[in-house]
């Protein structure tokens, strides 16, 4: 056996289940952790310059590879309340991050001392366990059980507690002979698939729909594979997009009231059967769920029991890891295939796609200022498929999932549920961090970006290079457009002139000095000519200084981007000109109804 402080034990264990690296803010009541965290070696630290930020960082770093989890650590008191909403964000979307906080000394955590809190209670709804260890004994029992439980099931985080008092005792622990506790993950049993094959083999017009399940699982070449040997199109959801890529004949669009595809929409309504693997069945995908279930027969796979009849009941229910589920899927569509028991859907999938080719958004605009729209246009022929798209909420989101293309899982990362504004900076440097040599191309509006620009400067201090596309409207544009319900625009408008830089014209916030003063590197863009040069420009820069990148992009104030305005899938009101036949003019169109 080998003595060694609590802290240090914790920090062992950290290296153990496969951590490598850690983001975060020292602080007294953390800094015998971080004394640890120096003299073990081995977890390379990120200095965050908010506690959230570190947290989005986390999230960001998990979501880029399978099998990461990510690490943000903070002292007592307010960087573990910080820390909240980035396990609200990662709880929501099935993301295991581990926080671990200081505390005050044991033995005055009743007695009101100086950022002392209960955090243990305030985390608790937002992660799968949240613990304040009182025994030092019990730390390295406690840190495995949280690599445990972050694992088993459906992903989740984890917020361990230290009193300060408790990472500085002494305690028997032995690093060599530490192992990992297996992750429990259900499994569909034969019978179950059996009975989901035979309902999708008496449907006409049957659809996929592949969730973020999918992705945790690492499971997207089995999806493709299974919707291939069935030749079922499939429909991703946000958090799914990119299991298979845009331009697969089988991918048949997205889904949804703001982030979807007119011909996938259109597609969704006409199909009778919907097999949903690793999805929560969200608000924002199914609309009404009158007009989203009739006349569907629906098979739920999820591997949360407690998700199957969530949102509505389904035909049949199987809790089952994704992967798990898609690899006896495929094992007895072979069978069937083989035996000839396969129907043909040729015909099926080629009416999706010739909506696909016709029910498209335009894109093409040479308005200045620029239509955002444009820049997305833009950016599809500029940036490739091995680019990381990360985005977080708003119009400028929206509008990319709507246009942007996705060709592989953990390409387009994006905080699905709980949409935090500021999340996409710290994101994005979580990403790059996790995968360095990667092209991160980060997306947000003017708002989004400017809750938590001081992270640029951990991407200027620790040489983490990406893009951040800015799109600036002086407008909170989501909130705006949703205002036009009430009839008001009041309180949303981000409009002033900037004394110090009036050639913004009222645009307000002069982001590129901002971005260069963080030690960033920040390009403008007026005219929609020179978008593709800003991008290639950027993707250099980033390159050859190792920086953040932002390409701030003055787009037209007022741009109401396609949404459902009844919650109704099929009515998708269509605020632009939106192409219709090839060769025949644009149609403005107000409210489609497919």
């Amino acid at each position: 056996m080998a003595r060694m402080t609590a802290a240090r034990a914790a920090v062992e264990i950290l290296k153990r289940e496969g951590v490598t690296d850690a983001f975060g803010v020292p602080g007294a009541a953390i800094n015998p952790f971080y004394a640890a965290l120096k003299a073990a070696g081995g977890i390379s630290h990120t200095l965050a310059r908010h506690v959230e930020g570190a947290s989005h960082m986390a999230e960001g770093y998990t979501r880029a590879r399978p099998g990461n989890i990510g690490v943000c650590v903070g002292t007592s008191g307010p960087a573990g309340t910080d820390m909240i909403t980035g396990l609200y964000s990662a709880l929501a979307d099935s993301i295991p991050i581990l926080c671990v906080t200081g505390q005050a000394p044991t033995s005055v955590l009743h007695k009101e001392d100086f950022q002392a809190v209960d955090i243990a209670s305030i985390a608790g709804p937002v992660t799968k366990t949240a613990v304040t260890v009182l025994e030092a004994a019990q730390v390295p029992g406690v840190f495995q059980q949280a690599f445990h439980l972050m694992r088993s099931g459906r992903p989740g985080p984890v917020l361990v507690d230290l009193p300060v008092d408790v990472q500085l005792t002494e305690i028997e622990f032995d690093p060599e002979t530490y192992a990992p506790l297996p992750a429990y993950k259900p499994a569909a049993t034969r019978a179950q698939i059996e009975k989901a094959m035979g309902l999708l083999n008496a449907s006409e017009r049957p659809l996929i729909v592949a969730g973020g399940g999918v992705v945790n699982a690492d499971a997207a070449e089995l999806l493709v594979e299974f919707a291939e040997l069935t030749g079922t199109p499939v429909v991703p959801t946000l958090m799914g997009w990119g299991v298979l890529p845009d331009d697969h004949e089988l991918n048949a669009g997205m889904v949804g009231l703001q982030t979807s595809h007119r011909h996938g929409n259109a597609t969704f309504l006409e199909s009778d059967f919907v097999l949903g693997i690793g999805n929560r069945w969200a608000n924002r995908h199914t609309g009404r769920l009158d007009v989203y279930t009739a006349g569907r027969t629906f098979v739920h796979i999820d591997i949360e029991p407690t998700q199957i009849g969530r949102i509505f009941a389904p035909d049949h229910g199987i809790t089952s890891d994704a992967g798990a589920a898609l690899r006896l899927l495929v094992e007895v569509a072979r069978e069937l295939k083989a035996a000839g028991r396969l129907p043909d859907r040729s015909g099926w999938a080629a009416a999706t796609q010739e909506k696909r080719a016709r029910l498209q958004r335009r894109t093409h605009f040479d308005d200045i200022p620029i239509k955002p729209q444009r820049v997305y246009e833009e950016m599809n022929k500029v940036f490739g498929p091995e680019t990381r798209y990360v985005s977080a909420i708003g119009l400028a989101q929206i509008a990319g999932a709507q246009l942007l293309h996705v060709h592989r899982p953990r390409h387009w990362i994006n905080c699905g549920q709980a949409g935090p504004l500021g999340w996409t900076v710290p994101a994005a440097l979580g990403v790059a961090r996790a995968d360095p040599e990667a092209s991160v191309v980060a997306l947000s509006g003017d708002y989004d970006f400017q809750f938590l620009i001081e992270e640029l400067a951990v991407g200027a201090q620790h040489r983490i290079p990406y893009v951040h596309v800015l799109v600036n409207n002086a407008y909170l544009g989501l909130i705006r457009q949703a205002q036009r319900a009430f009839d008001i625009d009041f309180q949303v408008n981000l409009e002033f002139e900037n004394i110090n830089a009036p050639e913004l014209g009222g645009y307000g916030v002069d982001h590129v000095r901002v971005a260069e003063g963080l030690g960033c590197k920040a390009i403008r863009v007026t005219e929609p000519g020179g978008l593709g040069a800003a991008f290639e420009q950027a993707r250099k820069l980033a390159a050859e200084h190792r920086v953040p990148v932002v390409v701030e992009v003055i787009v037209e104030r007022v741009t109401n981007i396609a949404m459902s305005t009844t919650n109704d899938i099929g009515e998708v009101v269509e605020f632009e000109e939106i192409a219709t036949e090839p060769g025949h003019a644009p149609t403005s169109i107000r409210t489609l109804k497919v």
